[in-house]
């Protein structure tokens, strides 16, 4: 934990300009078009602190915890460190952001829930996908990139008993959200802001490949293209 809060304080310090004036607290709203991306930063909490929980719970039962203690401890530690990390931002020019905070405590809460859930885990993964443009525009901070970001929930055939296809158990339906367009705009510019929602059917690749590679990465990241979706894109 103390490692953890030294990187995030580090890290803030050389990308987020923390420490560099006053604190304040202020309110970035939800996901309206006028908000700074869109929502996809809100999202982007969220998942931070659900990966985190998962994480830390894994460390801790390596550490000899209990399931239950390792799941509590680990939602607990990473909600500590992702509000630190807002803390941070008090004393920057993001400000502190009530929106932030709440979306850090259900991240926590649905890693929790997760972890003591067997069932629903099997059923369901919460994503994020990274992916460049035509452009090949990359960004050294890739956590806040969200001009390359997508955020996503699975719905996985393989964690249903009742479906006994064999080929139909590796499909899967995603819910998912993004915003591009924000990090070129500034006022009086062309506005190209947008922000989309989408559903498509993909193909579970951590259960494609684990006969060569059985790893539970593909259960937190999402490969692109290995989907088709229907997406509906608001730009006003």
């Amino acid at each position: 934990n103390v490692v953890s809060s030294a990187i995030v304080l580090t890290w803030g310090v050389l990308q987020w300009d923390y420490f560099q004036q006053s604190p304040k607290a202020e309110s970035e709203e939800w996901f309206g078009r006028n908000t700074d991306d869109g929502g996809a930063d809100k999202l982007g909490h969220m998942y931070i602190t659900y990966a985190l929980t998962h994480l830390w719970d894994h460390l801790y039962r390596n550490l000899g915890s209990s399931p239950e203690g390792a799941a509590r401890m680990g939602a607990l530690s990473s909600l500590g460190v992702t509000g630190l990390m807002e803390l941070g931002d008090s004393f920057s020019n993001y400000g502190f952001s009530y929106e932030d905070m709440l979306m850090n405590l259900a991240g926590s809460a649905l890693g929790y829930l997760m972890l003591n859930n067997d069932e629903l885990a099997r059923k369901i993964d919460f994503r994020v996908e990274y992916s460049l443009s035509n452009k090949n525009d990359f960004e050294s901070d890739v956590v806040t990139d969200y001009q390359h970001l997508k955020y996503l929930f699975a719905l996985k055939a393989d964690g249903f008993e009742s479906i006994n296809n064999r080929y139909l158990k590796y499909l899967e339906l995603h819910l998912g959200y993004y915003s591009r367009g924000y990090n070129d705009w500034s006022e009086g510019a062309l506005d190209e802001r947008e922000r989309t929602i989408y559903a498509g059917i993909g193909i579970n690749v951590g259960k494609l490949i684990a006969p060569l590679w059985k790893n539970r990465i593909f259960e937190y990241v999402q490969i692109p293209h290995t989907y088709v979706s229907i997406e509906n894109t608001f730009n006003d």
